[in-house]
């Protein structure tokens, strides 16, 4: 992320079917995405709200996986970084070693393991660092610095804030205190800090563009894909990027 900040919208890998996220892939980057999260289905995604699981389970009635994910990433070939969003068990199962080494091959940037706390899994986290892939980590508001020092140690590529607690999905306003919690994350990394978890408006994305040097934007995104097609998508990352942006 450079001086600008950066948009970064999230997409559920092969919802509604795998053409249409991959026509969606390749718009949303035509229509100002800076990143691309890719989100990996999985059959309990403990930290999403009802929009995400609702296209994680339609997706996976589709039959998308994580080979099929990988897949999809390296067909889009898109021109901007990609973040695979994924819990631990589908790449366990998948075998970390191979999932590194298939990852860099589709052209991933870095991978955020949801599930996984730093220090939780070491084996893993070493497989994953000496892949060249980031090892992006998640922080909450309720992390204490002790244990932020710690999780950022090993953290790589830029650090996801949630910017409040519970699961995904949108919602109104954006947290007063967001600015003291990026401080907090700048005292003890230079990375920059993406900020994700209920951004769902241009007006809430430019209000944590304020502060952060990234907005994720996924519920919302995912709704706008549910509803509107693939043209109303493109349309909400377009706003969303002029608002970030400016």
């Amino acid at each position: 992320m450079g001086k600008q900040r950066a948009l970064i919208p999230y997409l559920t890998a092969g919802f509604p079917t795998s053409d249409v996220s991959l026509e969606t892939l390749r718009r949303v980057v035509a229509a100002g995405a800076d990143f691309v999260e890719v989100g990996v289905p999985f059959s309990d995604p403990l930290a999403d709200g009802p929009t995400i699981q609702r296209t994680t389970q339609a997706a996976l009635e589709q039959g998308m996986t994580v080979a099929r994910v990988l897949e999809l990433v390296g067909k889009a070939a898109l021109e901007v970084p990609v973040v695979i969003m994924t819990y631990l068990n589908p790449v366990m199962a998948y075998g970390v070693e191979r999932f590194a080494r298939d990852a860099r091959a589709a052209g991933v940037a870095g991978v955020i393991l949801t599930d996984l706390p730093a220090g939780a899994d070491p084996a893993v986290e070493q497989v994953v660092r000496t892949s060249a892939l980031d090892l992006i980590r998640l922080v909450a508001p309720t992390t204490d610095d002790r244990r932020l020092r710690t999780a950022l140690e090993t953290s790589t590529g830029f650090v996801y804030l949630i910017s409040r607690l519970g699961v995904t999905g949108a919602r109104d306003t954006v947290p007063s205190d967001l600015e003291q919690h990026v401080r907090r994350i700048r005292a003890v990394t230079p990375l920059p800090v993406a900020v994700g978890f209920g951004i769902s408006t241009p007006a809430q994305a430019q209000a944590a563009a304020r502060h952060a040097d990234g907005v994720v934007v996924g519920s919302a995104l995912m709704d706008a894909l549910a509803t509107g097609g693939v043209t109303a998508a493109e349309r909400l990352v377009r706003d969303l990027a002029t608002a970030v942006h400016a």
